[in-house]
């Protein structure tokens, strides 16, 4: 009886020696969107705890903040979403003075790291034509970047970062665990890239319609052309004039592909593919069936390219 409360004594004692990071809480991590989610997948601990705000089957541009929602920003240790372009929803609750140091919005921080990029060489090399290069990632009108595999990776290599800072206390393995997933995250993507730019030059015959203008940012990383969209602001039907034209594109296109969304209304435009030999496909910017995994964001991409390419004639 002695031996074991000896025994057991030892054992408490070595655990309370142990170093605080060895029982720390693993990181509570919300974002705001379910792409977002697997960038930080790919390259966060295994230990993480990742809430994505917005369900399957919701938008960005018309979520409402449910009870549960704000208590799990109250109490996570990051936050990442895309900025108020976005999510409106969430641009005054993360202004607040609880929330605004662990939020991060990922499109201003990438304008802010771009911006420096551009003036480092503008020092010690003196390029004079930078300004013109950047309209597709941050000029600030489509907030659609998680889309473009280019923008993506600038957004994981913030969230890696902020996964760095607030493991301070952790042991440096930790940290370079982050930065050797950033890496292999960077490669993969890389490869998923050279492969789906191969798959899509089948598409130089189709001319693509979207429901609204969210397709575009991967699109134009590809070298594809969208020939036009439904709707330019999707939470609202647009005006007669705007649909006379889209029907007559339709009308003039050759093999015009239309490509819905499920998180939108499909009502109204049914009338504008009457009497025109189109073929409509869904694809989703959400993300919403890819599994939860480190290999989710670059299966993402894979799953834009595959409805991409069911728009090609049968």
């Amino acid at each position: 009886m002695n031996r074991f409360s000896g025994s057991a004594l030892a054992i408490l004692l070595t655990l309370a020696l142990l170093p605080l990071h060895a029982v720390a809480a693993p990181l509570k991590i919300v974002t705001s969107i379910k792409p977002i989610t697997l960038m930080v997948r790919a390259i966060a601990p295994e230990s993480a705890l990742v809430t994505t705000l917005i369900p399957a089957g919701a938008s960005p541009h018309t979520y409402q903040l449910r009870p549960s929602d704000r208590q799990a920003l109250a109490d996570a240790d990051l936050i990442f979403w895309v900025g108020p372009d976005m999510e409106l929803f969430l641009d005054r609750i993360l202004s607040s003075t609880e929330l605004a140091p662990k939020s991060h919005q990922l499109m201003s921080e990438m304008v802010i790291a771009d911006d420096q990029e551009h003036r480092h060489h503008d020092e010690h090399e003196n390029h004079d034509s930078h300004g013109s290069e950047d309209g597709h990632h941050h000029n600030g009108v489509d907030p659609h970047i998680w889309l473009d595999p280019e923008a993506a990776l600038g957004m994981t290599t913030i969230i890696e970062q902020a996964l760095v800072g607030v493991a301070d206390d952790a042991p440096s393995s930790e940290a370079d665990g982050i930065a050797q997933r950033l890496q292999q995250f960077e490669a993969q993507l890389n490869e998923k890239e050279t492969k789906i730019r191969k798959q899509l030059t089948q598409l130089d015959a189709v001319d693509i319609f979207t429901y609204h203008d969210a397709f575009r940012r991967f699109a134009e990383h590809y070298g594809m052309t969208i020939a036009g969209a439904l709707t330019i602001t999707p939470e609202k039907t647009p005006g007669a004039k705007h649909m006379q034209d889209i029907q007559n594109r339709l009308h003039a296109a050759h093999h015009p592909c239309l490509m819905t969304e499920p998180q939108f209304n499909r009502d109204w435009w049914q009338s504008l593919s009457e009497g025109i030999d189109i073929t409509i496909v869904t694809w989703d910017p959400l993300a919403s069936d890819i599994a939860d995994s480190r290999n989710g964001y670059v299966e993402f991409q894979q799953s834009l390219a595959d409805a991409a390419l069911k728009c090609l004639p049968k």
